[in-house]
């Protein structure tokens, strides 16, 4: 069996400019990501990638040998090239790769592009969260209690200028009283896309070991339906119909 090739990509900035970022996540925070797949997942091989590497860390063959692409971001979005976006975003809707969103990448170029948001919500400090399983069948909360608590996470709360999701599977609930649509799914012309709100640099949210099986979970849950690519392959009218989802995306503002 192939393993699943994914590729974790990191603006990885704030692990060299700040020192509290850096005792966490000393060689990125997509170095964890990367070792906790590795170790809990003998079908998956994982590349990094990071926004300072040649060609933004996804030349074009990586790309093309990638299966999940994992995208944190938070302080360099409007960096990111427009090209590379539009590539990523092909390749979602034509169900060749899968996208997951950690975090800060709600307001990363290719989320937008992919789901057709802005991206904004409103934000506070660092406090204690639970995380509720909503929806207990998905595949992505296989192994997942009904609740669990990450003792110190960014705030993130409503309103979230989101289209409806396809698919609710968390919700966070804070000390401070707010709410927050933290892990939902996107079907995208033959693509999925998932989005996961844990992960702010300063907190210890990818040592979280339920954190770290939603990932894992996410990963095989976004993989693409090599059936369906096959089918869409097969049917050139089918694949007109995704190409021209793709293109009425094409447009979608990155402010």
């Amino acid at each position: 069996m192939s393993k699943i090739r994914v590729t974790v990509w990191n603006e990885f900035r704030h692990e060299k400019t700040k020192e509290n970022v850096k005792a966490l996540y000393p060689n990125g925070l997509h170095a964890v990501i990367k070792e906790f797949l590795e170790a809990d997942c003998d079908d998956v091989e994982v590349t990094l990638a990071a926004l300072d590497d040649e060609f933004q860390g996804l030349p074009d063959e990586r790309l093309e040998n990638t299966d999940v692409l994992i995208w944190w971001g938070h302080m360099a979005h409007k960096e990111v090239d427009d090209e590379l976006v539009k590539k990523i975003q092909k390749r979602v809707f034509l169900g060749k790769m899968g996208f997951i969103a950690l975090h800060s990448g709600h307001h990363s170029k290719p989320f937008k592009a992919i789901v057709g948001t802005n991206g904004n919500l409103s934000w506070g400090r660092n406090q204690r969260e639970v995380i509720w399983n909503l929806m207990p069948a998905h595949p992505i909360t296989a192994g997942i209690p009904d609740h669990f608590v990450l003792e110190s996470e960014e705030l993130y709360t409503e309103p979230f200028y989101i289209p409806q999701p396809d698919e609710l599977v968390f919700g966070g609930w804070y000390e401070d009283g707010y709410i927050f649509r933290s892990g939902l799914c996107y079907y995208r012309g033959a693509g999925k896309v998932f989005y996961f709100q844990p992960g702010h640099e300063s907190c210890k949210s990818f040592y979280n070991p339920y954190v770290r099986r939603v990932i894992e979970n996410a990963v095989h849950w976004a993989k693409p339906n090599e059936i369906a690519y096959e089918i869409l392959d097969k049917c050139p009218h089918l694949l007109t119909a995704v190409t021209d989802e793709f293109k009425s995306l094409d447009n979608v503002t990155q402010d």
